[in-house]
């Protein structure tokens, strides 16, 4: 079930069209009786009543999107959700949050439906193995016997709850790697901010950033060094065209540069992948100002010099608002 935003729903009353990949569940929920005329639609909804929904959505006489989507075809849409929940953070507005957190648990039910479906697993047993989970990994809230307990900061809570987790892994003589469970799938920054983090916490880490500093500016040199040959700050065009094995050592060189870099904002206590997200989105904000300072005139950005150009990003720059603070609890648990 591909969620209608707001917009395609105003998109369709003033053309007509809506995009074609949600336009099959538009249909059903257009052709769908309402809840007055359906009594298995219920008035007041709860979350048994959203599982009861999918249900119906996935049954014989339900919708012929929901009815063909796979766990697999659905994985576009589950990241796509979560995205859609960063922005409505960042943007502040309580009423995209709570939109997109609806959409977001959506794809939850839709994959436990799918699951039950098969004889895996249950919404229910979802439920019940998170909230065993929860009071498992937390004995110092569920579990404490009276007695002032030793976990007073988030950082203990993080380090009890990796040793929790580690427990439960063990399985005989096999001791599981503090690595395990980090997916291969997570956005490059975020997985090497995850495994830098877990290594440290096995005690494989730097005592202060001093090292950390250096190794970056090693790596930044070895960097240099792998470019030298390629890249002529004299010749007109200075972009890199290497061989095949040089472009490759590039490529290694450049990795090892921000991984490192990866372990310097670690020691700063600023997540990598939010500095990122942040630094591009202030990016596209300014460069959407240049554009514009350019399209009030009817030219294009390439009528202009790129000093004329600095000239509006400067600008830009100087218009900017105070930017948020991050926090600096980064030392999140990880289930």
């Amino acid at each position: 079930m591909v969620p209608i935003k707001n917009q395609d729903l105003t998109r369709k009353e003033e053309t007509g069209i809506i995009p074609s990949h949600q336009a099959t569940y538009f249909d059903c929920v257009m052709n769908r009786p309402s809840s007055e005329s359906s009594p298995s639609v219920p008035n007041t909804k709860s979350l048994s009543d959203l599982v009861a929904i999918m249900s119906r959505l996935r049954g014989p006489d339900g919708c012929p999107w929901d009815r063909e989507q796979t766990s697999q075809s659905l994985k576009p849409y589950l990241l796509e959700e979560v995205y859609e929940v960063l922005e409505a953070i960042d943007a502040g507005d309580a009423s995209a949050l709570k939109e997109e957190l609806g959409d977001l648990l959506l794809q939850i039910l839709f994959h436990a439906q799918i699951a039950s479906e098969q004889n895996q697993f249950s919404f229910d047993e979802v439920v019940k193995d998170l909230a065993d989970k929860l009071i498992r990994r937390h004995p110092h809230v569920f579990h404490h016997t009276g007695e002032a307990s030793s976990i007073t900061t988030s950082t203990d809570v993080s380090r009890q709850w990796d040793q929790l987790k580690q427990q439960e892994k063990l399985t005989g003589e096999r001791h599981p790697s503090l690595l395990e469970g980090i997916p291969k799938i997570s956005p490059a920054l975020h997985r090497a901010f995850q495994v830098q983090k877990r290594a440290s916490r096995g005690g494989f880490d730097w005592a202060t950033i001093e090292p950390a500093l250096e190794k970056f500016k090693e790596e930044l040199d070895e960097l240099y060094s792998a470019t030298a040959e390629t890249i002529q700050p004299s010749s007109e065009n200075n972009l890199p065209q290497p061989g095949l094995k040089n472009q490759e050592n590039i490529e290694a060189e450049l990795g090892d540069v921000f991984f490192a870099l990866v372990n310097v904002a670690r020691f700063l206590r600023v997540n990598p992948e939010e500095a990122l997200r942040r630094a591009t989105n202030k990016f596209m904000a300014r460069f959407h100002f240049v554009e514009s300072q350019a399209a009030s005139e009817g030219k294009r950005l390439s009528d202009y010099t790129l000093p004329q150009l600095d000239t509006w990003w400067e600008t830009a720059k100087h218009q900017e608002r105070p930017t948020p603070q991050i926090s600096d609890k980064v030392e999140g648990a990880t289930t």
